[in-house]
């Protein structure tokens, strides 16, 4: 009939609505969509935008950012500088791995850059925090437990530095980083030593502690290495060379507990004994 509408079921209705909402959902999302790829900041604006989110330590925005500006513009001065600047937001960020890996790429990328020494150096820097970072402000005395890998690639770093770059303004903190870094390995290759001596293992105490003298002389653990020296070789009946490393051991440290324990013994075996 004219003028008549029959109702519409329910079923009908939610189907409907759901249309709709559907419809909205696609329309918001094409919205988005546009306004991510109609970004057209130019390259300085990204850096800026980059740059301010370092300063604001916004390290996770500050990363995509930079990957952002690399990404859309690959070549130009923005785009170099931005490399040592994400290397930077990784490491910040907790991301050894991919400061690192950035480190590298723009090593081999831009090896005449001006900056190129601070990328020696940064390197260096991830692996020392990597390893000693926390431990180091926590529990000092327990840094030399644990594995020492990325410390040895920081040392490794930091020396790469001093050869290529000595006059770099990093050098002064990279050298006091190696000294650390020295007496720690050292004091890591005492302590594998020690490891073996309780465990009656004395060429491996002997491999050890010849390594630490010869790669970490000067150290303060050298005085360690040649006590374990003197203990294994006597233990190898091994005479002489024992006695080298006691000769060398009293010579150099004569205040060693080791040294001055031992002729306290000597010193009360001759009153007992007073006849050659």
């Amino acid at each position: 009939m004219p003028g008549f509408h029959r109702p519409q079921s329910p079923a009908f209705r939610g189907g409907f609505f759901v249309i709709i909402a559907l419809a909205l959902l696609v329309g918001f999302s094409g919205c988005s969509k546009d306004r991510k790829f109609d970004d057209r900041r130019t390259a300085a604006e990204l850096y800026a935008d980059a740059k301010d989110s370092m300063d604001r330590r916004n390290w996770q925005r500050a990363v995509q950012e930079y990957k952002l500006l690399q990404t859309r513009y690959p070549f130009g001065r923005y785009t170099e500088q931005s490399m040592l600047d994400l290397a930077y937001a990784h490491f910040k960020a907790k991301q050894p791995e991919s400061a690192l890996s950035t480190l590298d790429r723009f090593i081999r990328t831009y090896p005449a850059h001006p900056n190129v020494d601070y990328a020696y150096y940064l390197k260096g820097l991830v692996n020392y925090e990597e390893n000693l970072g926390v431990l180091e402000r926590v529990m000092p005395s327990r840094v030399r437990d644990r594995d020492q890998t990325t410390a040895r690639d920081s040392f490794a770093d930091f020396k790469e530095l001093l050869r290529r770059f000595p006059d770099s303004r990093y050098v002064a903190d990279a050298r006091q980083r190696m000294v650390f870094l020295r007496n720690n390995l050292a004091a890591y290759e005492v302590a594998v030593a020690e490891y073996y001596m309780r465990r009656n293992a004395y060429i491996a105490v002997v491999n050890r502690a010849r390594y630490v003298l010869e790669n970490y002389p000067g150290t303060p653990q050298n005085a360690e290495a040649l006590k374990l020296l003197h203990q294994a070789y006597g233990e190898l009946n091994m005479a002489q060379l024992a006695d080298d490393a006691w000769a060398v051991l009293e010579l150099n440290y004569p205040e060693h507990y080791y040294v001055q324990g031992k002729k306290r013994k000597e010193s009360w075996a001759s009153r007992l004994w007073p006849f050659d």
